[in-house]
């Protein structure tokens, strides 16, 4: 189930606190709750994903996105996700998350989200590709968003990934069903 309450929460929050730029980062603390947990007593990682719509949402009222996608009446998607887990977020365990936008190409806007344990320590990191959706399909995100500006320049990193993704069958498995 959807945490409801956790994501109306953190957008009440977000809209209390300073707007930020384009690229600047939305940091928010979490507990991992006996209902967030799999088998083996931690953070389910399909539960991650949910935790990270908790950082990457409000990070999109801070720095204006959210209204100019009501306003335009577009919305926003995601296309593709990478997750790297390094630790593992036990039943009670706080962390702190930060969210941030990297780039922006002419179809998709790149944000990295990461979720620390106390003492600094990294747990797991996601780089997303988010589209911006309209009537007719994708948006680019220049055009949604005219103010941000140009793009930084994509780090290696990511431009690495978003290649490597780009020469995946689609759809998949398609030797399998003739």
């Amino acid at each position: 189930m959807y945490p409801v309450f956790r994501f109306t929460k953190e957008m009440l929050a977000a809209r209390r606190l300073e707007p930020l730029s384009p690229l600047g980062t939305h940091v928010s603390h979490h507990i991992c709750w006996p209902w967030d947990i799999d088998l083996w007593m931690e953070l389910n990682n399909g539960r991650t994903l949910t935790f990270y719509d908790l950082g990457r949402i409000p990070l999109a009222v801070r720095v204006g996105l959210a209204r100019i996608l009501s306003e335009k009446k577009l919305g926003m998607v995601i296309a593709g996700a990478s997750v790297r887990y390094r630790r593992r977020i036990r039943v009670f365990e706080r962390v702190e998350m930060r969210s941030r936008a990297v780039c922006w190409d002419d179809r998709f806007l790149y944000v990295e989200q990461a979720m620390f344990k106390a003492g600094g320590e990294c747990a797991n990191h996601a780089l997303l590709r988010c589209a911006v959706t309209g009537p007719s399909g994708i948006v680019p995100p220049g055009e949604a968003a005219p103010s941000f500006g140009p793009s930084p320049d994509m780090p290696e990193w990511v431009r690495a990934w978003s290649e490597a993704d780009a020469t995946r069958p689609w759809p998949p498995m398609q030797e399998s069903l003739a």
